[in-house]
């Protein structure tokens, strides 16, 4: 079928997508913009891993104060300088780092996690008293599942984005790296919380930076 030049613009203008990309998406797919858009999201997110052995060293560090009672930074790192001065890689690097005083991740990724607190809760999961008669291969296989949900809680790049729960912190990044063309890394971040292991009052800080999430 026929392509019309309004549909290539608007497929980029949603997308990002160069012009034969955008045009052969909508070719492949009919004209259903929708359709295209979901095929250039599952290229892109292939092509963003080809580019996750490149060197990125440029970036930007960035922070939020919440209230003088949450403080985070976050260090996000790209290949060239002209990349971090793009105001969608700023916009990025804000993002996350209302993601990270909301949400309270404790580890970028799941490699970061020591083994022995990965130990220590298959232990704590394997002695709860739902599990205990059941036979020791099951148990197992529930142990292993609740410890992986619950690792996954913990890490930034398994988080579900808190401006769209559809999506991890991880394909956020791999679009992102799609849609500007260069590798993109969290490398690194410090969250505070105001009195933290001391003994205080509770409020609920995540409640009051999703609040400002939806400003």
């Amino acid at each position: 079928m026929s392509i019309s030049a309004t549909q290539v613009k608007e497929l980029r203008d949603k997308t990002g997508a160069g012009f034969m990309d955008a045009k052969k998406a909508l070719a492949e797919t009919e004209g259903n913009i929708d359709k295209a858009m979901e095929l250039l999201r599952q290229k892109g997110i292939a092509s963003a891993e080809k580019k996750m052995s490149r060197i990125a060293s440029e970036g930007l560090i960035g922070s939020y104060i919440h209230n003088g009672k949450i403080g985070v930074m976050v260090e996000i790192n790209c290949e060239t300088d002209f990349v971090a001065k793009n105001e969608e890689f700023k916009q990025l690097v804000k993002d996350i780092c209302l993601h990270i005083a909301s949400s309270a991740p404790e580890y970028v990724s799941r490699e970061e996690i020591p083994s022995s607190i990965i130990e220590e809760e298959k232990r704590i999961e394997m002695g709860k008293e739902d599990l205990l008669k059941k036979p020791e291969n099951i148990r197992e296989k529930i142990v292993q599942g609740r410890v992986d949900k619950l690792m996954a809680e913990k890490v930034l790049l398994e988080q579900n984005f808190v401006k769209d729960p559809s999506i991890t912190i991880e394909n956020l990044i791999k679009e992102k790296i799609a849609k500007i063309g260069e590798k993109i890394t969290i490398r690194r971040f410090t969250r505070y919380m105001l009195g933290e292991g001391l003994e205080k009052r509770q409020d609920n800080f995540a409640e009051e930076v999703m609040k400002e999430l939806n400003k």
